[in-house]
């Protein structure tokens, strides 16, 4: 029994090692691309009032489309998997805009500072999971033979 769980288990972990960053990066893609396409219908994305609550000092008849195809574009590099250094830089030049909230309009991020947070502040706060996913995915950008997640480094 336990020679066919490791068998399993190797089966299963193998097959983890050589679609995860490319899970990642098409789960990433779908979301910045469904998420910027809904900031291009007026009303239609939950980040709206957010959006203009704390960016109130920029057009945003302009702002939020240019916001918009920003994201669409972070997500179809995401998906297509080409010019990944170009589509990470983006979204971290992005979530810098996306985590202003926290200091522009605390009002509306915490209900009690600093553990309590509002349905927006955790909107914002999950971020830290699309960048740190982002920081897996731009590891990968040179390859397996550069970086293997499962192998120890060699001393």
């Amino acid at each position: 029994m336990v020679p066919t769980l490791a068998r399993i288990d190797r089966t299963l972990t193998c097959w983890m090692q050589r679609n995860a960053t490319t899970l990642l990066r098409w789960s990433m893609g779908i979301i910045f691309v469904w998420f910027g396409a809904l900031k291009l219908v007026p009303g239609m994305s939950p980040a709206d009032g957010l959006i203009r609550a704390s960016m109130s000092f920029l057009p945003m008849e302009y702002f939020i489309p240019f916001l918009a195809l920003w994201e669409i574009t972070i997500g179809i590099g995401f998906i297509i998997g080409y010019g990944m250094r170009v589509t990470i830089l983006l979204l971290f030049l992005q979530m810098m805009g996306t985590l202003t909230p926290l200091v522009l309009t605390p009002h509306l991020v915490w209900t009690v500072f600093p553990l309590g947070l509002t349905l927006e502040g955790q909107y914002i706060i999950k971020n830290f999971v699309l960048m740190s996913a982002a920081v897996a995915v731009g590891a990968s950008v040179r390859g397996s033979g550069e970086f293997d997640l499962w192998q120890r480094p060699e001393a």
